[in-house]
């Protein structure tokens, strides 16, 4: 990871910790073990130009872990599909920023997700509409370890492999948040046994983010490992902090940490 890289995600740790606090909203920890995924992908792999998010020949992506939202608009706000500003207004009363993104609201949101299990198949269904439609982009979708419990994900995987979508990249957040409800066991097996192209690698590794993406005659799947709440050793792993935000008094605590 350069310098600039690391200082940059950094600064947006910081932010992110301020924001869910004054909000007094979001899924900090779920935010966090994604930052190093959609860095890498915005600012290195997908193909979209932020002053036309809707270009017809753009790449699309879903998280469709929406309840990672901060984390996804924290990054929209770095590479300018909205001014940075605005992060600030997360979670509070008519803020388009919402604790789950909004298609019809924030700019380079490609769905409307936290359902669990739902962006995923709208991820497949768009890599279908551009196969049929010979449009050269890519797809590509964060899905969590917990929300690969749900049937959909499978059954989306299996049209996937179908329908020969080799324009389409399922990540998986594998922060093992689901462990203590539902062991998943070898995720690139079962991605394999159902017709994907599948890797495994370290969620925070720039180097092996980037090396991941490659060419495939089938739909491809990284399963990331990651840290929850990766960067603030107080949230790392730690159940209780799922769904709570940092009082101002912990919010210095939390910073120090980041340094």
């Amino acid at each position: 990871m350069k310098l600039d890289s690391q200082s940059k995600l950094r600064a947006l740790r910081r932010k992110m910790i301020e924001v869910a606090s004054s909000a007094k909203e979001g899924h900090l920890p779920s935010s966090l073990s994604i930052l190093d995924l959609l860095w890498v992908l915005y600012s290195e792999i997908l193909q979209i130009d932020p002053k036309n998010p809707t270009a017809h020949n753009r790449d699309r992506f879903i998280l469709s872990k929406g309840h990672a939202s901060l984390g996804l608009y924290a990054v929209l706000s770095e590479f300018g599909f909205f001014d940075v500003s605005e992060l600030s207004t997360f979670g509070k009363f008519s803020s388009r920023l919402g604790g789950h993104p909004d298609t019809t609201k924030v700019p380079g949101a490609e769905a409307s997700t936290g359902s669990l299990g739902h962006g995923f198949p709208m991820a497949v269904g768009a890599a279908l509409a551009m196969k049929i439609q010979k449009n050269p982009a890519k797809v590509f979708c964060i899905v969590g370890d917990g929300e690969c419990n749900e049937g959909s994900i499978w059954e989306s995987a299996l049209i996937a492999t179908h329908h020969k979508l080799d324009n389409l990249t399922c990540i998986v957040d594998f922060n093992h948040s689901t462990d203590r409800a539902l062991q998943l066991g070898d995720l690139v097996k079962k991605f394999e046994s159902f017709g994907w192209n599948a890797i495994s690698i370290n969620g925070h590794d720039h180097e092996e983010i980037r090396s991941a993406f490659t060419q495939s005659e089938k739909p491809l799947a990284i399963i990331a490992e990651t840290i929850k709440g990766y960067g603030c050793k107080s949230l790392e792993n730690n159940p209780s902090w799922h769904h709570r935000s940092p009082s101002s008094e912990e919010v210095e605590g939390l910073i120090k940490e980041l340094r």
